[in-house]
């Protein structure tokens, strides 16, 4: 049976299944139903586009606004110099100021403006950047003050924490700081903006937590900790990455046509969870969606693909990849939408190509796809393993009925 809440927000988040876990749900909804609140979630700028997996908290963001409250966007500008060490195998590479500097500046432009409202109204998302507040420290003011609050005991505790130690995984006294710098965070954002909550995937509760308690014991402060499950396929594997790497937001990082067949190609069995966590449509609507079986579950998941797409690229994009992938798919053209491989050497072996385009990853597996009957140039099916393609001019390349791009010559 769902729980109804007296905020509009939490009620959103119970029926879209986004509730995975709460420091003090009741006292959460008691303190939304009195106004606007604040709230904020944290990313660190290890990359220069934040990819699907950040999206679930990013949705939330913007639930939170829709429903009448203040979303913060926190860039780790400061805590991207250590590297979070939540259920990492080893330390991240160490990342410059410059190269920090222009990871966020991209993510600025790129990740957030087609999902939040900007300004400086009541209601209107912020963004701030750590390392505002983290770089003007003192050490030993901040560690007299704030470590003792700390033990190193509560720290090895954390399921992240156990298993890196249980891989026998060197974990540095440079990590363990970034625990301390985050949860400081969560008291200097209240400081400055009233901010009482921290979004974040469930594998960062322990590091929100730690904002919670300290905010308590070191100003009494009444903040709250609200985190969501992460984005899982059927089997428990992470989501997020495709064969050919991660599901980037950026545009110039990954196509909107690629984008777009991420969400397409999904799960059958995921598209009643992606449709309610990654669309805006009505929850009647993605409930008639959800019930459709067999060869109508394909139009549910065109409609999760537009509408996903739709958020992050804009409607014109998202109308374009649609089109493209109709004219791919259901009618077999070469359609000019499709993402498109320039190489430098027009004459090349059918395998290597297949490579050098993406579609595969290695000569063993072109050479199954070309003996399954799944290797085309141009809708026509490759049968020798061992020809020679040269490229005059634009050819579509296909693997099976899903992947196709453009290849051209340089």
């Amino acid at each position: 049976m769902a729980v109804t809440y007296k905020s509009d927000f939490l009620n959103v988040m119970e029926e879209r299944g986004f509730i995975y876990q709460g420091s003090d749900l009741e006292g959460l909804d008691a303190k939304l139903a009195t106004g606007t609140q604040s709230a904020y979630c944290g990313f660190d700028a290890t990359a220069k586009s934040l990819h699907v997996g950040n999206l679930i908290n990013i949705m939330m963001l913007k639930w939170f606004q829709e429903t009448g409250h203040k979303p913060i966007t926190l860039m780790g500008g400061g805590t991207s110099k250590v590297g979070d060490p939540s259920f990492k195998d080893e330390q991240r590479k160490l990342l410059s100021h410059d190269d920090i500097a222009e990871n966020m500046e991209h993510i600025r432009k790129t990740c957030f403006k087609q999902f939040l409202r900007y300004g400086d109204g009541a209601t209107d998302a912020l963004m701030v950047n750590n390392d505002d507040w983290l770089s003007e420290l003192n050490y030993l003011e901040f560690i007299r003050d704030y470590g003792r609050y700390f033990t190193i005991n509560r720290m090895i505790g954390f399921e992240s924490v156990k298993q890196r130690l249980d891989r026998e995984s060197p974990l540095t006294f440079l990590e363990f700081n970034y625990m301390i710098m985050q949860g400081y965070d969560f008291v200097e954002l209240h400081k400055r903006y009233g901010t009482t909550i921290q979004f974040g995937g469930s594998d960062q509760w322990g590091n929100i937590i730690n904002g919670v308690e300290l905010g308590r014991k070191a100003h009494q402060y009444d903040l709250f900790a609200f985190t969501t499950s992460l984005l899982t396929t059927p089997d428990g594997k992470k989501m997020g990455k495709t064969e050919n790497g991660a599901v980037w937001l950026n545009a110039d990082m990954l196509s909107p046509y690629d984008y777009y067949q991420f969400w397409r190609n999904v799960d059958d069995a995921m598209v009643d969870t992606m449709l309610k966590k990654f669309t805006l449509l009505p929850i009647d609507e993605i409930a008639k969606l959800s019930a459709l079986q067999g060869q109508e579950v394909n139009e549910a998941k065109k409609i999760l693909a537009f509408e996903a797409t739709k958020l992050c690229h804009g409607e014109g994009a998202a109308n374009q990849a649609a089109e493209t992938a109709r004219q791919a798919f259901e009618e077999g053209q070469s359609a000019e939408g499709l993402p498109t491989v320039e190489i430098t050497n027009p004459e090349m072996p059918i395998l290597d190509l297949l490579v050098e385009a993406g579609l595969v990853t290695s000569k063993g597996e072109a050479r199954r796809l070309i003996k399954g009957g799944g290797a085309k140039i141009d809708d026509v099916s490759i049968t020798d393993e061992n020809q020679t393609c040269a490229i005059a001019g634009t050819i579509k390349l296909s693997a099976g009925k899903k992947k196709h791009v453009l290849v051209k010559a340089a």
